[in-house]
C-alpha cells in the first residue's frame, strides 16, 4: 500500500530552552536529517511530507539535500497545536496514497525496520502505532494521593510512527473538527471513532528529543548502531 510520512516538527522547543532540536546536529547530521533519513531507507515510504515553522523551512530543505533525501515531496507550515499541523500537512499528501504515517520529527532514531513493522500491522487493523512496554510500576495520582495502580502488563509507552488507512484517518479528523476536539496523539483520532489501533513494539531506542540531555543521550545512542 502507497504510504505518505507526514514528519512534524512545528513546535516551539520551549523545553530546549528555545534553541530549535530539529535543527541542532546529531552525529554526520541535523535531527530532522536523521530522522528524514529513516523513512528515506523505508522501501513502503514513497514520499515524506515536512511540517515545519515558516522559518525554519529553508534550512530543512538544505539538511535534506545535504544528507541525500530524495522521497521529500514538500515542506508545509504548522497550525497553533499539533493536531493542526498535522492536518495541514495530509492537506499535501499525494492523491495516491493509502496510508499515512504520521511521525515526530524530534524521533531520528526510529529504524525502518520498524516503521516497516507498523505499516503492516495497520494494513491489517486500519491503524498501529510503535511503541514499547512500561519499565516502571506507575500510579494514578489525585489530590497527591495514590489511588490507583494500574496493571503494567497492559501499559505501554506511545512513540512514532502512528499509521492509518487514509479515510479512516480522514474520518477521525472530520469527527475532531465537528466536536471542537483537539488531540495531542493521532490515536486518539481514531479511538474516538471507535477505530482499532495495533500497538506494534519497537525499541527503547526510539527516544524524542525533548531537553538538552536527550541529544548527548541520542549522540550514545546512535554510535551504538
Amino acid at each position: 500500500m502507497k504510504t505518505s510520512a507526514v514528519i512534524v516538527c512545528a513546535g516551539n522547543s520551549t523545553r530546549m530552552g528555545g534553541v530549535n532540536k530539529i535543527l541542532l546536529p546529531l552525529g554526520e547530521r541535523k535531527v530532522i536529517g536523521v530522522t528524514m533519513q529513516a523513512f528515506e531507507q523505508c522501501e513502503s515510504i514513497a514520499e515524506i511530507v515536512i511540517v515545519a515553522r515558516e522559518d525554519d523551512i529553508p534550512a530543512i530543505q538544505e539538511e535534506a539535500k545535504a544528507a541525500g533525501i530524495t522521497k521529500l515531496a514538500c515542506c508545509t507550515t504548522g497550525g497553533s497545536t499539533r493536531q493542526e499541523s498535522v492536518i495541514n500537512g495530509i492537506k499535501k499528501i499525494s492523491k495516491e496514497t493509502e496510508l499515512v504515517a504520521i511521525h515526530d520529527g524530534a524521533r531520528p532514531l526510529v529504524k525502518p525496520e520498524h516503521i516497516e513493522k507498523v505499516i503492516k500491522d495497520a494494513s491489517v487493523f486500519g491503524g498501529a502505532t510503535l511503541g514499547v512496554p512500561v519499565k516502571d510500576t506507575i500510579k494514578t495520582v489525585d489530590g497527591g494521593l495514590i489511588i490507583d495502580t494500574p496493571p503494567r502488563s497492559s501499559l505501554y509507552i506511545t512513540q512514532t510512527p502512528q499509521i492509518f488507512k487514509r479515510n479512516l484517518y480522514f474520518e477521525g479528523i472530520d469527527f475532531a473538527l465537528e466536536h471542537g476536539l483537539d488531540f495531542t496523539d493521532d490515536c486518539q483520532l481514531v479511538e474516538a471513532i471507535g477505530g482499532k489501533v495495533a500497538m506494534t513494539v519497537g525499541d527503547y531506542t526510539n527516544i524524542k528529543i525533548t531537553t538538552p540531555e536527550d541529544i548527548a543521550i541520542a549522540e550514545v545512542l546512535l554510535k551504538q548502531r
